[in-house]
């Protein structure tokens, strides 16, 4: 039973067009072609990554974020209690003003002290600037030499200039060492992002990003198996291309570098737009899902190849939208880019704020919890 389902899941008429099936991948002639299990090889590759970032996080990343001045700021811990330590863990980080008024009679806090209590605890659990900088130099180190190195193996390649000929001879294409290489390095990396990301910081598109990783070592994988090589290597480059240009504007960002950051930053918006929604849908994508239909009838391999260019395009519009609209914000003035997906720490000078709001609702008769609202002029408590 089990060998009749593998049998058919990987006929060939289902990966390959008419005519052609895995017997062509079959090496001859000391010419080889990828194989299933030449993937296991990236296993190991992710976990010496995962090593490897480690040991340059605390010997590369620490000491290059002392030089370039990365501080973090000194944060106010919540002073303990277990009353609402039990709350936001249980139940929320965020509480409503219900929940707020319910708390300050458990805890003979005031509104403004349980406000305060919850900011600093939310604060707490942020990461630091010095954790994001190490982040993005790793990154940033990865991208730059995956980008130049892919540029070498592939500026010489016929295809690399004329993109059909990625289709030349398909599927007997023979796999060459650069190749080889190339995609091993780039799925091991890919798998230790997916492995790394319960400890990484969790930004606003943590889910895209998660989409985005299985998307992309899915596309990686599959590519390799059939054979789809020589464009699965030009995503890949296209990829790279403004990956270290934006992880070099964070760092510069976590830094203070004002308009070092802002520099970069234009100029990754400018490549990611170039390379992401113009490059990679107009050529690459409709070489690979325009022209062939002109070679082969369409199979399912092909909508399953192409279907996985499609998510990616998707959450490139969407990572440009935001991108634009970092770009507008900073732009006019000379605010230093905000990273969107981020999170920033809250401050206590917030409280100014919430005292408007509750001065409000005193004005209309409310009362909280059988407290007069607090006034600017007094005395802050913690």
């Amino acid at each position: 039973m089990l060998s009749r389902v593998y049998e058919l899941i990987w006929a060939d008429w289902i990966w390959f067009p008419e005519g052609h099936g895995w017997a062509d991948l079959t090496d001859h002639d000391d010419v080889v072609f990828p194989k299933p299990r030449d993937l296991w090889a990236t296993i190991p590759i992710a976990l010496c990554f995962l090593v490897i970032r480690q040991i340059f996080e605390r010997t590369v990343a620490t000491p290059l974020a002392s030089l370039l001045g990365v501080s973090d700021k000194k944060r106010v811990c919540a002073s303990p209690n277990p009353v609402l330590e039990s709350f936001f863990c249980s139940t929320s980080k965020h509480p409503t003003q219900s929940s707020i008024e319910s708390l300050c009679k458990q805890t003979d806090f005031s509104v403004r002290q349980v406000q305060r209590w919850f900011r600093r605890r939310r604060n707490q659990e942020r990461p630091n600037k010095l954790k994001k900088f190490r982040e993005a130099s790793w990154r940033f180190t990865f991208y730059l030499v995956a980008f130049f190195a892919g540029l070498a193996a592939l500026i010489d390649k016929p295809w690399f200039h004329d993109m059909k000929l990625m289709w030349d001879d398909f599927p007997k294409m023979p796999l060459l060492p650069s190749q080889y290489w190339y995609y091993m390095i780039e799925l091991g990396f890919y798998i230790s992002l997916l492995l790394s990301v319960a400890s990484d910081i969790k930004r606003k598109d943590f889910k895209e990003q998660i989409i985005h990783h299985i998307a992309t070592i899915s596309l990686i994988s599959f590519s390799w198996l059939v054979n789809y090589i020589r464009g699965g290597t030009l995503v890949m480059l296209v990829h790279d291309a403004s990956d270290y240009l934006m992880e070099s504007a964070k760092m510069f960002n976590y830094a203070g570098w004002r308009k070092t950051c802002n520099f970069i930053f234009t100029l990754f918006a400018a490549v990611f737009i170039f390379t992401r929604l113009v490059i990679l849908p107009f050529w690459i994508i409709y070489t690979t899902c325009v022209y062939p239909l002109t070679l082969y009838s369409p199979f399912p391999g092909f909508y399953f190849f192409n279907g996985l260019m499609l998510v990616l395009q998707v959450l490139h519009i969407f990572w440009a939208a935001l991108i634009l609209r970092m770009v507008v914000k900073f732009l006019p003035g000379k605010d230093i880019v905000e990273d969107e997906r981020s999170d920033k720490d809250e401050t206590d000078s917030e409280d100014e704020g919430e005292d408007g709001e509750l001065r409000e609702k005193s004005k209309n008769g409310h009362v909280q919890n059988g407290h007069t609202p607090l006034n600017n002029n007094h005395r802050k408590i913690d």
